[in-house]
């Protein structure tokens, strides 16, 4: 049997993800030509829609924000050997710490309300990860089915809590009541006009931080090196007197807060209250986003960028293009969650092939 071949670092970090995304892409492209549109054509509205003119780029920078933190979640879990399934629901909760501190503040400048939520949702999202972290490092419950369903009952408990306890009197909809503008988190475009009316807020410069944090943590500290080494080898970290467990539940923790920032984006910014199924399937994406980017912060913002431009950019070609539609776009979008993640690894034998350099016989035997 052949063992298999490293492939250069480039090729597996940036190559590789590179022709998976060109891959769905081309197979997006002929369903578009299915339809009778021209793909290229399609690809030009969606490249404009994202990037193109400063409210779109803003929107890209939206759920880019999104993505990075749902994608660190993962990223920071995935070091120590966790699956972290879970930041829909860990986003999901922190909304409720951030809503409940908001008005508690309401009416307060922003500088001492968007801190003060920071926290909060940090808080509501790491308590509600380190449920399953618990469960893993004492009960021995695996953290892919636990974090799975907290993401169902986050649902359920949150949409009971909004619809009976949050929703103010005289209001139809299931929603809490608003937070004052003064107190939300700032859009850029009341510092940058390039954003006109798009909703990218600050958060997007508090996501740029956790990127930097996150590669700190983790490959520059002790703390970081006992994660990795959990992640690798679960005995060998018990023999050099890391305890397992307690690592276990402190990096559920960490990655139940930074999904907590997603709420801050949301529910402190955008939406300036708290609505029913707010994260809109971006702890999800962040799965996705987390794979495709190699667990690497870096990977992790690039990937985050494309799924950020993927959904700008879909909606920009549903307006455009009549001819496709939305269901359309969700199908390019889940080539590309398919292509780079489920079968991330398709187009690795191929490039072993094309990058393994046999030895060369004659040389061998001169030897």
């Amino acid at each position: 049997m052949s063992t298999r071949v490293p492939l250069p670092r480039w090729v597996d970090v940036a190559l590789l993800p590179v022709l998976n995304v060109m891959l769905a892409f081309l197979i997006g492209g002929i369903v578009v030509m299915l339809v009778g549109q021209n793909p290229l054509d399609a690809v030009g509205i969606m490249i404009y829609g994202a990037f193109g003119y400063g409210s779109g780029f803003g929107y890209t920078l939206y759920y880019t924000t999104d993505f990075i933190f749902a994608g660190l979640a993962v990223s920071v879990a995935y070091q120590a050997g966790l699956f972290n399934i879970g930041p829909e629901g860990q986003a999901y909760v922190a909304g409720l710490g951030v809503i409940l501190v908001a008005l508690a503040l309401n009416g307060l400048p922003w500088l001492i309300t968007v801190p003060a939520m920071i926290v909060a949702g940090g808080l509501f999202g790491a308590a509600w990860a380190f449920i399953p972290g618990y469960l893993q490092a004492k009960r021995g419950s695996h953290i892919v089915i636990t974090t799975i369903l907290f993401n169902f009952i986050a649902v359920s408990m949150m949409g009971y809590i909004i619809s009976k306890h949050l929703k103010p009197v005289g209001v139809n909809s299931d929603e809490s009541a608003p937070i004052d503008a003064v107190s939300r988190v700032p859009q850029l475009n009341v510092f940058w006009d390039l954003f006109k009316h798009s909703p990218v807020n600050i958060s997007f410069i508090l996501a740029l931080l956790a990127l930097v944090g996150v590669y700190w943590l983790v490959w520059r500290t002790k703390f970081g090196f006992a994660m990795r080494v959990l992640g690798q080898n679960p005995t060998a970290a018990r023999y050099a007197g890391i305890s397992n467990s307690r690592m276990i539940m402190i990096t559920m923790a960490l990655a139940g807060a930074l999904a907590g920032m997603v709420a801050v984006n949301n529910v402190g910014g955008v939406q300036g209250r708290l609505i029913l199924n707010f994260v809109s399937g971006a702890g999800f994406v962040g799965v996705a986003v987390a794979f495709m980017g190699k667990g690497h912060p870096f990977g992790v913002a690039l990937s985050a960028l494309l799924f950020g431009a993927l959904y700008q950019g879909g909606q920009e070609l549903a307006f455009s293009m009549p001819g496709i539609t939305r269901e359309m776009i969700v199908t390019i979008q889940a080539l590309v969650i398919l292509f780079t993640g489920a079968m991330g690894d398709m187009l690795r034998p191929p490039l072993e092939r094309v990058f393994f350099k046999p030895p060369n016989p004659s040389s061998a035997e001169g030897g």
